[in-house]
């Protein structure tokens, strides 16, 4: 099984060489190498001494028995050279006595052929020298020297054959089968020629022609040509085979073989969609075929079939040819499961188009739908969302599947108004997002003055919805709240009947601000305004904002009734002329004039009120009810207590004090103080009625004791009034001509004079309560 190549000369040092065997290489049954085999290798710097030795001897070392007629080989392990190999080089001798004979090379082989038999039972020594050189001129590195015994007589083995190939009877042999046969013993190559060894066409008995070799104890005849399709040959060694002793065979050893026959086998599937095939084709007899099957996608391999026989259930199916051959693939459509589910289980329902159980390549359909107040989201596979597959989603199955159809529980938004705007007010129960079916509870507040009507939707009454309404949400919801202007009722009743007169009765819109006066008739004083039992006010002329129906009572006692300024009682200044005001003066309440409407110091002077600066009609009103509330003043005269000109030093209690005259308040310290003193009653009322003037000297000053209040002090003046320098002064003027107020004078009440004009220096001029 090797191949030697000899360079005729030494290869170069130091070189990359490539050998290449080709694909004209062939085995003995005529099969060629698939591919050139190539490789590479590199030169040393220097030659490289390799040499030959002896591998094998005939007779083997110490062999005894040999045969008196035996030739003597040795085998190299290296081609030789064939001139060096002779008999001066191999050399056989009986002790010191050499033995003639004739030496041959052939191949790898030296063989020395005595001239005559050997003795009997002889120890010989055979020798192969250092003059042996191989191709090279490589000698052996020493002498080879073996020996053996030949046996007692001249034993006579007929070589045979052993084993041939092709065998006897083989069928299926290669056309370009090299014929060989195996030998028991080693052979004279010699004798082993095309005169031996023939080959012959059994039909016609035409012999082939061929070449005949002999290597090891294989002889083989190689044909010229290839041998015929499905012809048998008889293959003969005749006895003219000899070998190393000269024996030869027995007999003519003859045997019989039949070349191959071609055979095809055809391929199918069933169905033919199934699957797909491949191995087909021509091929000769006791080949080893393998067919394929492959399935398509939604198809499994089920067997191989011949005439309807199962023959194989392995997709690759290998068998040995014996004829022509049809085979059938067969395949099975897969059935694959669609298993469904919701997600919530709540949210909806899942169908499918059938059974949950189809042929490979059908086509699904899958339908998820939602329930009330849910939402179809997606279809998940493994967890992962198959995209763009809607609620009915159809596919061609390809595997088994299980989907679950996901479902969003639905949020709905509920939105509230009002109608009309700032009617009321409207609340819910939660953020204004609820999940489906979720209880939501919508209230509506109506506003003062305003009753709730109804909630709408969409413009339509809600049946049965009051402001308190709840339901159970299944959308997104647009309320509206609708409420009613409602009007109130205002109702004045005066205790006792005959205490006074009551004003400002009536029915007005929520939000009205409503101002109720009241005016105490003779012999009575007005307390205040209850309402249910509760004090809301201890003024005649009470202002509230209406926020549904109400009942005041004005209370009175027997006693002084004060003064009712209407109107004029929103001013803290009032002039007929116009008022004067030099240096920073303060004014708490409204500053007005009418008809003459001048204003001049307004800045530096403040008014923390309304300050009319033109001929209002507001102005002229209030006028009117100062000339009202003067007239009134002037008129009274029920227990009348005279007035002294000089009050200072003085306490008065409540009542009505009258002079014709002047009066006024004069001295220093406590002859320069007047005292009123309520004695605990905080509706006590003063009124001080005087003719012409009223006059305080600087740095005077009114003193409120016993619950005492400056809004129930009344100074009528018949001509006009002066509060002198630094004067601490309580109670509303009511003067007919100017009012002057001093340098630095304060007033806790109000100046207002009817038709002449108000005159004010660095003041504080303050009416609130």
């Amino acid at each position: 099984s090797t191949a030697i190549f000899t360079p005729s000369s030494n290869l170069s040092a130091s070189k990359v060489y490539t050998a290449t065997i080709t694909t004209g290489a062939k085995d003995l049954a005529g099969n060629a190498l698939a591919n050139n085999y190539a490789w590479n290798f590199t030169t040393g710097a220097g030659v490289v001494v390799t040499p030959p030795t002896v591998q094998s001897t005939i007779p083997g070392t110490a062999e005894t028995n040999v045969a008196l007629n035996q030739k003597i080989t040795a085998t190299f392990s290296t081609v030789m050279d064939a001139s060096t190999i002779t008999g001066a080089t191999f050399t056989l001798k009986q002790g010191a006595t050499p033995i003639s004979g004739f030496v041959s090379y052939s191949g790898t082989i030296a063989t020395f052929i005595p001239s005559s038999n050997l003795s009997a039972t002889t120890v010989y020594t055979a020798t192969i020298t250092t003059g042996a050189q191989d191709l090279l001129g490589n000698a052996l590195a020493a002498n080879y020297v073996w020996t053996f015994t030949t046996g007692a007589v001249e034993v006579v083995t007929p070589p045979t054959i052993t084993a041939t190939s092709p065998a006897d009877a083989d069928t299926c042999v290669a056309l370009n089968k090299q014929v060989t046969a195996t030998f028991s013993k080693a052979m004279d190559a010699s004798t082993i020629t095309t005169a031996v060894f023939t080959l012959m066409e059994v039909q016609g008995a035409t012999f082939i022609s061929g070449t005949v070799s002999y290597v090891g104890n294989i002889a083989t005849f190689k044909t010229l040509t290839n041998l015929k399709l499905n012809t048998e040959y008889t293959a003969t060694i005749t006895t003219g085979a000899y070998d190393l002793t000269g024996n030869t065979l027995v007999n003519n050893y003859t045997w019989n073989f039949t070349t191959v026959v071609p055979y095809t086998v055809s391929l199918s599937s069933s169905p033919a969609l199934g699957g797909a095939t491949s191995g087909g084709g021509t091929f000769n007899s006791c080949s080893s075929v393998t067919v394929t099957a492959a399935p398509n996608l939604g198809y499994t391999f089920t067997n191989w079939t011949e005439n309807g026989n199962s023959v194989s259930t392995n997709a690759s199916y290998t068998f040995t040819l014996s004829g022509n051959t049809a085979l059938i693939a067969n395949f099975t459509v897969m059935q694959y499961t669609v298993a469904l589910s919701a997600n919530p289980a709540a949210g909806g329902t899942v169908t499918q188009s059938g059974t949950g159980t189809y042929d490979a390549g059908s086509s699904v359909t899958v339908t998820a739908t939602p329930k009330a107040g849910y939402t179809f989201t997606s279809w998940k596979e493994n967890g992962n969302v198959i995209p763009a597959a809607s609620a009915s989603y159809t596919f061609t199955i390809s595997g088994n599947r299980t989907l679950e159809a996901n479902f969003t529980l639905n949020q709905y938004t509920v939105t509230l108004s009002t109608n009309p705007l700032l009617s009321g007010t409207v609340a819910q129960s939660g953020t204004g997002t609820y999940n489906s079916g979720s209880s939501v509870t919508v209230t509506a507040t109506p506003g003062i003055g305003y009753t709730f009507a109804s909630w709408k939707e969409n413009g339509i009454v809600i049946p049965g919805a009051n402001a308190g309404y709840t339901f159970t949400i299944s959308g997104n919801r647009t309320l509206e709240a609708n409420f009613s202007l409602s009007q109130y009722t205002v109702t004045l009743l005066a205790d006792p009947l005959l205490g006074g007169n009551v004003f400002g009765a009536g029915s007005f819109n929520p939000g009205t601000i409503v101002t109720v006066l009241t005016s105490s008739k003779s012999g009575y004083r007005f307390v205040n305004w209850t309402d249910n039992g509760t004090i809301v006010s201890t003024r005649a002329s009470y202002t509230f904002p209406l926020t549904g129906n109400v009942t005041l009572t004005a209370n009175f006692v027997v006693g002084m009734a004060g003064i009712n300024l209407r109107s004029a009682a929103n001013f803290a200044v009032l002039s007929g002329s116009g008022v004067t005001n030099t240096g920073f003066t303060i004014i708490y309440g409204d500053v007005g004039a009418f008809p003459t409407p001048t204003i001049n110091g307004f800045p530096p002077g403040i008014v923390n009120g309304t300050l009319f600066t033109s001929a209002d009609p507001i102005v002229g009103t209030a006028i009117g009810d100062l000339t009202t509330a003067y007239n009134e003043a002037q008129g009274r005269s029920l227990d009348a207590i005279s007035l002294p000109g000089q009050l200072g030093g003085l306490t008065l209690a409540p009542g009505l004090y009258v002079n014709s005259s002047t009066s006024g308040i004069s001295g220093t310290g406590p002859l320069g103080i007047l005292t009123l003193d309520a004695g605990g009653d905080v509706n006590a009322v003063w009124i001080f009625k005087m003719g012409s003037t009223l006059i305080t000297d600087p740095g005077t000053s009114i003193v409120l004791a016993g619950g005492a209040r400056w809004e129930n002090i009344y100074w009528s003046v018949g001509t006009s009034a002066t509060i002198g320098t630094t004067c601490i002064f309580y109670g509303n003027i009511l003067a007919d001509q100017a009012i002057s107020i001093k340098t630095g004078a304060s007033l806790r009440g109000r100046a207002l004079t009817r038709i002449a004009a108000v005159t004010l220096d660095f003041n504080v001029v303050d009416k609130r309560p």
